[in-house]
């Protein structure tokens, strides 16, 4: 009989229970397919890119099981407040306690290994889509990747099924040794917030103290290191905390003191967000940081996406240096239009390369001369001869002839010097285009029908910006696949950690709303009040985050060449278009919940 019932209320509550599982789902399939990448020795040992970031993932492999298993509270906390009051009827109907603990832990297991299962099958398919989106866009190519990985998958599981017996057992012992009245009326309590001055200042005081120091330290992270990230951190969790609970508590109170909190539904909202402001302030904080790590990491993958073409033309002026070229290659570099094109002549002795002299005399060749530490901080310069010769950037035609010669020494002579050189004669063919990024298909053609006259040749040997460009995206490939996967992940794990807080009061929420129907609000006043109440909590950690990551972004100036701030707008649009989808979603459950 009492299973019935279970089942009962499960049928009669099975929307809420769909806003259950597909969080739940979705938090599995996530952490499935960040796992899939941060576990697989093999994929990250055969991606020079990607294994430059293995201990970044193996960071974010921790830091998102620590965001797992505050979601998992927060679901189970939904859960429990969809059953509360049904466990207290079961309770004032005659079933034993003991029935009821089992039933709960039974229930929540099932909840947990379905929603796992699922997601763990859903994760396969996501790993799938975002890699290849990624991989096209960033334009990598990935070694012995694969979507299905037994060691992550069982990782998931385990975590998952281990966690949610857990929650079984507290649920088990919180529940079965509460009063069944205390169940039914579990919701309304209120957490009534009472302005303390005094220690609401000191909390302001010290978390500014805490943020200030761990701005400081990601500023400073050329000095301090790894022990910078560590002090941030820490400093930051608190600061923001700390500042939640002392400003958000004072800020709803002084609110509701304003004339237009008086206007409409203005009180009413203002009561919700002071009904249970303690328990929203953790959260909050933890959002906001969320928020922070979830943003930076976009801003940063793309960040880095943007430091290939910069380091590329930096490095030489020329984008391809080709070595007796062909017909169909000549053809090949006048359909790129190029802004500037050399021929020069060279003969290879046993350990130097001869040029004529007269030749770069008529045509100068342009070198790039760093005027700064800064690597892209160079300044095109015109050679002749003499000027090459004695010139320290020398080596960069050197790179354009794209063979063994690179590590020879260059000489200049005169045209009857050069004539008296007994050597076979080869042509240096170099030229650039506008943008190297842009004529990238072309380039490779190139490099492809100079690979098959050279068996020996990579691309990274070609030199040029072509060849830099290659070297550079290797490195950077990686960073930013791990950014936008980062991203994409914790931007999930936060929308839907705030989306479960606020959805396990919403069945409390239900009455109130019914009151105000029943005295006759219009259904316009009420979905605006909902609207409000929500956007409240969304847009104040996404200020937070915001400054966060415009501090944060400081760490990034002594790896980043140029300013990590360039193109920002971008990822901050793209970030608030994701942010407000999942405020949208929120609104429309949470409205299906506590509306008739």
């Amino acid at each position: 009989m009492l299973t019935k019932l279970a089942m009962t209320g499960f049928k009669n509550r099975w929307r809420d229970y769909l806003v259950l599982f597909s969080g739940l789902i979705m938090s599995s399939a996530i952490f499935y397919m960040f796992e899939a990448l941060a576990t697989n020795k093999q994929f990250l040992s055969s991606n020079s890119g990607i294994s430059l970031a293995g201990q970044i993932f193996q960071f974010g492999s921790v830091l998102l099981t620590i965001i797992t298993l505050v979601y998992i509270s927060y679901a189970n906390s939904f859960l429990l407040s969809m059953r509360k009051r049904d466990y207290g009827l079961f309770m004032l109907v005659g079933a034993r306690k003991s029935k009821i603990g089992q039933l709960i832990w039974l229930e929540t297991l099932l909840v947990g290994i379905t929603a796992t299962i699922v997601g763990i099958a859903l994760g396969t398919i996501l790993t799938v889509g975002v890699s290849k989106l990624l991989v096209s866009s960033l334009g990598l190519t990935l070694h012995h990747f694969a979507a299905w990985y037994t060691p992550a998958a069982s990782t998931t599981l385990l975590l998952y099924v281990g966690l949610f017996l857990l929650a079984g057992f507290f649920n088990l012992i919180a529940l079965t040794k509460t009063p069944a009245l205390k169940l039914l009326h579990s919701n309304d309590q209120p957490n009534r917030p009472r302005l303390k001055p005094f220690r609401q200042l000191v909390e302001v005081i010290i978390g500014l103290i805490s943020i200030a120091i761990g701005y400081w330290a990601m500023s400073d992270l050329k000095n301090l290191q790894m022990a910078g990230i560590g002090i941030a951190l820490v400093t930051i969790v608190i600061g923001t905390y700390l500042l939640f609970n002392a400003i958000f508590v004072w800020l709803v109170v002084l609110l509701k003191q304003f004339n237009f909190a008086h206007r409409g539904l203005n009180g009413f909202t203002l009561s919700q967000l002071s009904f249970r402001i303690r328990n929203y302030t953790k959260i909050l904080s933890i959002v906001a940081m969320l928020f922070a790590l979830a943003l930076g990491a976009i801003t940063v993958g793309m960040g880095f996406h943007r430091q290939v073409p910069l380091m590329a033309n930096s490095s030489n002026a020329y984008d391809m240096g080709i070595v007796n070229a062909t017909t169909a290659q000549k053809k090949q570099i006048a359909k790129l239009n190029p802004t500037k094109q050399a021929n020069y002549h060279f003969k290879v002795g046993k350990k130097v390369v001869y040029y004529r002299a007269s030749e770069f005399n008529q045509h100068p060749f342009t070198t790039m001369d760093q005027k700064s530490k800064n690597q892209i901080d160079s300044v095109a310069k015109q050679n002749n001869a003499k000027q090459l010769a004695k010139s320290m950037t020398s080596y960069q035609l050197s790179q354009l002839q794209a063979s063994a010669n690179q590590n020879m020494s260059q000489v200049f002579l005169s045209d009857a010097a050069y004539a008296k050189i007994t050597s076979k004669q080869s042509t240096l063919t170099i030229f650039a285009t506008k943008d190297v990024a842009k004529h990238m298909n072309a380039l490779k053609h190139l490099a492809a029908s100079q690979q098959r006259r050279d068996k020996g040749l990579t691309e990274s040997m070609l030199g040029g910006r072509y060849g830099n460009y290659i070297i550079v995206n290797g490195m950077y490939s990686g960073l930013e696949f791990m950014g936008f996967f980062l991203g994409v992940a914790f931007l999930a794990m936060l929308a839907s950690c705030l989306m479960f807080k606020i959805l396990s009061g919403a069945a409390a929420d239900r009455n109130r709303y019914k009151m105000l129907n029943k005295i006759g609000t219009r259904q316009s006043q009420l979905r605006a009040a909902i609207r409000k109440e929500i956007a409240v909590l969304f847009i104040l950690p996404g200020i937070v985050g915001v400054i966060h990551v415009l501090f944060g972004l400081k760490m990034f100036t002594f790896i980043m060449v140029g300013s990590p701030y360039t193109g920002i707008w971008l990822p901050f649009l793209i970030f608030a278009a994701l942010y407000v989808i999942y405020y949208l979603i929120t609104v429309s459950i949470y409205r299906r919940i506590v509306l008739e």
